[in-house]
């Protein structure tokens, strides 16, 4: 198991790893050893009750992107993006590289300091998950 995060565990051996992901009853496995992850499979299934559903193309929100041929594994927010985008009625906006301007600095004493600026603040759609 992982120290930095308890859903988590990895296994190596070998110069063979597997990487195993839980969250609550959802199970995703990343590997460089098929035979490594029939072992893995089998033992689950023995110890659990699970249905394999094949590969993943999404995760929690997270869309993942394999390339094959170039043995990339990629993870993309885009769709989740796009739906902020236009709660916020942002759809149409052209990107660019950053949306703050790159010389505004941000510091501890522009936190809101009296209770009418905390409560101001509480209304602020800080972080918003849909």
């Amino acid at each position: 198991m992982m120290e930095e995060d308890h859903c988590v565990y990895l296994k190596c051996s070998n110069n063979c790893f597997i990487i195993l992901s839980l969250y609550v009853d959802d199970i995703l496995i990343a590997e460089n050893n098929k035979e490594m992850i029939k072992t893995i499979k089998r033992w689950l299934s023995l110890n659990f009750e699970m249905k394999d559903m094949g590969e993943s193309s999404y995760s929690l929100g997270v869309k993942i992107i394999r390339d094959r041929a170039k043995r990339l594994l990629g993870l993309t927010q885009e769709t989740y993006i796009k739906k902020m985008l236009k709660c916020y009625h942002m759809q149409d906006n052209k990107p660019i590289d950053t949306p703050v301007d790159k010389s505004l600095s941000l510091s501890y004493d522009m936190c809101p300091k009296t209770l009418e600026e905390k409560k101001n603040v509480q209304n602020t759609s800080y972080q918003y998950y849909q």
